[in-house]
């Protein structure tokens, strides 16, 4: 029996008065913020702190009941409570917009009243406060995004983790399900099952479709009212990154897909088949995949954490003993990994469908990677310690990697092939598919104003994306043209573009991995300075602190060449010389 995470920590339960008397907190802290805004006197540093009580208090009940809701979205009472929830989140976004205008407008003094550190994050907010509505209209539109834009993407939600498809006689499985049989050893069961996801997805395509549309409909909208040039300009300020930044992320990429590609067809010819299916992405490699029990998995990533930073492995093995990591795949359960914080309590929470793959341990290393990215910003005050998914990412891949190196330099020579095609294959998901989602996502928005999108229409866009990305490397007549229903990052009105980042982390992370190399002393603790610092400034300043330029293809070129010699590697291997 796999482990279900322990949330008793952060609340004993939805029902308990812990959890109920934190609504009376937030509107303690809404009616002291409104009374501490309406008097110029005020000290902002008192401001600061009851703003920053709430952020917490706000997002520690939030994260909570989605953790409850994520484990089984047939839970009434967990979807009663979030609604609650987010009914209370109107007034805390009411509120913000207030505290923003009044930043604005008294600027100079509050620079002056609060410590240096954090003069970066108070002139960025500045400089949102320009492309807010009225205040009028910003409640409107929180309020609207409850029964709109939130619950396209709730259905989205259900639909994807509760879809079943008749699989024999006796068996049913879930949609969730038909996807992990894409690591399956035979091809008949990857091809069945991927041709069984496809008529879900076919069976839900209007209302997905319909989420889709509404989500989009409503981001350009307020992105249109908000004068953002477009949903690339504002992805790029939530990312606190420039359009030179991601142009030369996504250009190197693009550079280095010949490389990615050559992997893929390395990949054909030990699989041999002429060219790989959308479901031969995930095969693995080899007559028999190896297992791993979860006390192994367990063992793994501590001893390999431990060899990097001791510290690092000490904290995993806090969150194992301690019931941290949901990690039974149920139906009802959402599919995917992800990790949680609630920073009332200084803890977080990882959800994961573990497999008894590698993958399914590297999965599971890349959430404690973001758990321990935010033990290290615990302690800091809310507003320093929201750091831009593109940094989020940073102690995930870097976590990943250092599994990767350590597996790797105790792997037998048969081993070995099958560790490099893993990082290979999680690799080519992050740079190859992720710039598919890019591509999508980009022409998505440009059709969007133009009106809405049929079923068909977005399978077209998702086909020509992957097309543009994977090129001759996969079979054009067997992609996925589903993917805009699978991926609920699309659904997320408030973060278009939740792709790019992440091959941005990637990268990133591999760089900091080559500057562990090259450091001489403890490098440890210039990784947990690293991560501190992720909140503080723009990802440009914290990423030159420890001396790169993200904004040059030189470095992102560099990490691709990582990538690159183990293409090499991998061909060498399998006797692919083209």
């Amino acid at each position: 029996m796999l482990p279900r995470w322990s949330l008793e920590t952060i609340y004993p339960s939805l029902d308990s008065s812990e959890f109920q008397n934190e609504f009376k907190t937030i509107d303690n802290l809404v009616e002291k913020l409104n009374k501490e805004l309406s008097d110029n006197t005020t000290n902002f540093n008192d401001i600061l702190t009851t703003y920053q009580n709430l952020i917490d208090v706000s997002s520690t009940i939030s994260s909570y009941s989605y953790a409850v809701l994520s484990t089984n979205t047939k839970d009434v009472k967990a979807l009663n409570a979030l609604n609650r929830v987010e009914k209370a989140m109107l007034a805390v976004s009411d509120l913000q917009v207030k505290f923003l205008n009044y930043l604005k407008n008294d600027k100079e003094r509050a620079l002056k009243e609060v410590d240096e550190k954090y003069h970066y994050i108070l002139n960025l907010m500045c400089e949102q406060q320009q492309h807010l509505m009225s205040e009028a209209e910003e409640a409107l539109a929180s309020d609207l995004s409850r029964s709109g834009a939130s619950a396209w993407s709730r259905l989205q939600d259900t639909i994807s983790s509760n879809a079943t498809y008749q699989w024999s006689e006796d068996q049913i499985k879930t949609v969730i399900q038909l996807r992990s049989l894409a690591f399956d050893q035979d091809r008949k069961v990857r091809e069945k099952a991927f041709k069984a996801e496809l008529e879900v997805w076919k069976q839900h395509e209007i209302a997905l479709g319909a989420a889709l549309n509404g989500v989009k409909g409503a981001s350009i909208t307020l992105n249109q009212r908000r004068k953002h040039k477009n949903a690339v300009e504002l992805s790029t300020k939530l990312q606190r990154i420039d359009s030179e930044i991601l142009d030369s992320l996504i250009s190197s990429i693009e550079k280095y897909l010949p490389v990615f590609r050559k992997y893929l067809k390395a990949k054909a010819h030990l699989l041999e088949v002429e060219k790989l299916a959308f479901y031969d992405l995930f095969a693995p490699i080899g007559k028999s995949e190896r297992k791993y029990e979860y006390s192994e998995a367990q063992q793994f990533i501590v001893e390999h954490f431990s060899s990097f930073y001791k510290p690092m492995g000490e904290f995993a093995q806090m969150a194992f003993d301690k019931n941290w990591i949901d990690s039974e795949p149920r139906e009802g359960k959402v599919g995917g990994a992800y990790c949680t914080s609630f920073p009332l309590r200084k803890e977080s929470r990882i959800l994961a469908n573990y497999d008894y793959s590698f993958d399914g341990i590297v999965t599971i290393a890349h959430e404690l990677g973001h758990a321990y990215h935010d033990h290290m910003t615990n302690d800091l005050p809310a507003l320093l310690g929201q750091y831009p998914m593109t940094l989020a990412e940073t102690a995930s891949i870097f976590s990943q990697f250092v599994i990767f190196k350590g597996a790797l330099e105790d792997a037998k020579d048969s081993e070995k092939l099958v560790l490099i095609e893993s990082f290979l294959q999680d690799s080519t998901q992050t740079c190859v598919d992720i710039l598919s989602r890019y591509y999508f996502e980009k022409e998505l928005f440009e059709k969007r104003e133009e009106g809405e999108l049929t079923p068909s229409q977005l399978n077209e866009l998702m086909i020509k994306a992957q097309k543009n990305s994977y090129g001759d490397a996969l079979d054009e007549s067997l992609l996925h043209p589903y993917m805009w229903a699978v991926k609920g990052h699309y659904y997320i009105e408030e973060l278009p573009f939740y792709n790019y980042p992440y091959a941005f982390g990637l990268l990133f992370g591999l760089g900091v991995y080559n500057l562990k190399e090259e450091h001489q002393g403890d490098f440890g603790l210039l990784y947990n300075k690293l991560l501190e610092l992720t909140g503080q400034n723009s990802v440009n300043e914290v990423t030159k602190s420890v001396g790169f330029d993200v904004s040059k293809k030189e470095f992102w070129e560099k990490s691709l060449d990582l990538i690159a010699s183990y293409v090499d590697e991998f061909a060498s291997l399998v006797g692919y010389n083209k």
